[in-house]
Formats: structure tokens, sequence, C-alpha cells
């Protein structure tokens, strides 16, 4: 569970009889067939310490700091692999270790500058990273305690620890889980990705100092070669419109309920689905402008954190969490307020869109 590329893309790779994609459709075969097991996470924590003298007393002041552990596979399928690099380790000669390092640090910093979270787990646990596992193996993944990258095949997919969303993304399901977890299943699965996604593109924002308005809202840009039709797995601003190749297809993601899709593949279509609640972050944060992890991003977080979400929730029972939340942090009448509002309105949520439909072709009904 938890992984970024969903399965419906890499049945499409693995299927196709492409001939010059042979070995993509090889490699997307073996991603899908190895097992992922879930565990729970538990680590200890470290502190950046800042020593002065203030008269004859030594003051210690200090804030939390990552504690990061990557870990290479070498190409295997046993976890953790062999620690390569940790927190008081230089750069090494392995780029793929150091994106990972360097994108667990800045999951790390957007939690403790946004919301004062010490790390993934809010008590400053280690935040763990496994590379090269398998071979070609067309995936990145949270395994409950700790972030797996796999190298793609090269032909479709690069190496996943080069991009930051990805990495963000991946380190929000622990931090959804930590707060109480969503059923990762239908609605409240969609609402699973779709705030890990959230957590991705803030993770990208604040690490590049982006506003709302200068942000691409892209998960896994860079993660497809130039073969593929496509910029990203996902796009929050406009979902649907991610990729449309001949060989992973058109990207499915609705953005309003009208084009709510039902299928009983990808646990009830938690990777489809979740374009609607990712447009209606979108739609808050530019909304708001500025930096979208100051107040957009509060809210959401405070949403998932604070325990009182259930696990089960829909779109409807997140929508009006997101708005109490909202109405209680800012005012019941603020900027804030209405801004969460508007958007779940605009998504179909929360009102009836009486908006016309577009013409459908004779004999196709929806």
């Amino acid at each position: 569970m938890f992984a970024i590329v969903p399965p419906y893309l890499l049945s499409r790779l693995a299927a196709t009889d492409a001939p010059h994609l042979a070995d993509a459709a090889e490699a997307a075969r073996a991603t899908l067939a190895i097992p992922r097991a879930y565990l729970p996470g538990h680590e200890r924590g470290r502190a950046r310490l800042d020593l002065s003298v203030d008269g004859d007393a030594l003051v210690l002041q200090g804030e939390p700091a990552p504690d990061r552990v990557v870990s290479d596979v070498r190409h295997r399928e046993t976890l953790p692999g062999v620690r390569v690099r940790g927190e008081d380790d230089p750069p090494v000669a392995d780029a793929a270790v150091n994106q990972a390092f360097d994108g667990l640090g800045a999951s790390f910093d957007l939690f403790w500058d946004a919301f004062a979270r010490r790390s993934i787990d809010g008590a400053g646990g280690t935040l763990a990273a496994s590379v090269h596992y398998g071979d070609r193996y067309d995936n990145a993944f949270w395994n409950g305690e700790r972030m797996v990258f796999g190298d793609g095949d090269g032909e479709v997919f690069r190496g996943f620890t080069s991009s930051i969303s990805v990495i963000g993304h991946e380190l929000g399901h622990g931090v959804i889980e930590h707060g109480g977890g969503l059923a990762y299943q239908g609605q409240s699965g969609a609402l699973n990705e779709s705030v890990a996604d959230v957590f991705g593109a803030l993770t990208e924002q604040h690490l590049h100092g982006q506003s709302a308005a200068e942000a691409s809202w892209l998960i896994g840009a860079g993660i497809f070669t130039d073969a593929v039709q496509g910029v990203a797995l996902r796009s929050m601003k406009a979902p649907g419109t991610a990729y449309d190749d001949d060989v992973l297809g058109t990207d499915p993601q609705p953005a309003h309920m009208r084009d709510f899709v039902h299928t009983s593949e990808d646990n009830g279509g938690v990777h489809i689905n979740s374009g609607i609640p990712n447009k209606a972050f979108h739609l808050v944060a530019t909304a708001l402008s500025g930096s979208a992890w100051e107040r957009a991003g509060r809210i959401w977080y405070l949403t998932v954190t604070e325990g009182t979400l259930s696990p089960t929730a829909d779109f409807s029972a997140f929508a009006a969490a997101t708005t109490a939340v909202a109405q209680r942090e800012y005012g019941e009448r603020s900027e804030e307020a209405d801004a969460v509002r508007t958007a779940w309105n605009a998504v179909g949520v929360t009102a009836r869109d009486e908006s016309p439909r577009p013409a459908r072709p004779a004999g196709v009904h929806g």
C-alpha cells in the first residue's frame, strides 16, 4: 500500500506489446508482483543545539533536527539494506542516496517550520529510507517505517529519489497514520492519497520558497522519461491533465463530483478520485494566496492530526471537518473559512453544481 505509482498505470504498461517497451513492460509486471508489507514505525529523536555564554552561564538552545538514515538494498527486495549514510555523514558518490537524504530533510523542515511537528511521528522519530530496491522497480512507497525507492525501468520511469513531491507524499502517509489514519478504501482512501499529495506539494513549495501562485502543483514531476507524453503522475491544479500517452493512457483523475469514478480497482479508486479533494485544496490555497503551507496547509494539517476525524470519513465529512477547523482557527466569517466553503462547493462536494455539462456523443451515457 501507499505507493506513488497507481496500480492501473503499471497494469497498462505491463500489458503493452510495443516492442520498444518490452523491458519496461517486464519491469512493470515484476513491480506489480512484489508484495509490500506494512510495518509500524518507532524511532528516537535528535535536536539541533546552539551553545552560547551569558556571563558565567553556558546557555543551551535547541530545536528538533532530522535524524536521517539511508540504506542501500542493492537491487534486492529485503529491507532495510546496508546503511550507507547517516545524519552526521557527508554526501556519498551515489546520487540516489544523497537525493533521498536531502528529500527526507526537506520533508522534516516543512513539518517543523510550518506546523511545529517533530518528524513524521511528531516525537522526533528517525527518518529512514532505502534506495535501489528491486530490479528496475517502478515505484516508491512508505511501508510504515521507511521510504523505499525503486530505480525505475529507465524507459518509462526514472529513479524516484529525484522528486521532492514524491518523497513528501510518501512521508505524508506516515503523518496521516500517526494522526489517526484514513482507511485506504473508497473516499476515505482517496482522501488519504489527496492529503499525502498536499504534503508532497507543500514540501516542494516550502523547499523552493514558492507561493501558491508560483507553484506547479504537480506530483511526481520528472519521474517520467522523455518517451512519455506527460509531465507528472498527477496535477492538483488541473486533475486529469498530467499525462496523455499512447501506452499509459490519459490521466483519469476527475476534478468534480459529477465525474466521480466508481470502480472496484485501486482500492475503490483511491489514486483516481483523489483529484477531487486535490482540486479543492488548490482552490483554497490560491484563493488565500501567499505560501500555501501557512493557512490552507495548516487547516488540512490540523484536520488530519487532531484525532477527531473518523478513519472512514468521506469527502462530505472531510469538507465539514476542514470548514470547522477554518472557522475555529480564523473565525466563522473569515477569509479562510470562506475559501474552504467555496472550494468544496466548487468541486461539487457540498453543493449541487448547476452549470451545464459538456455534451456527450450519441449513445454515450454517464
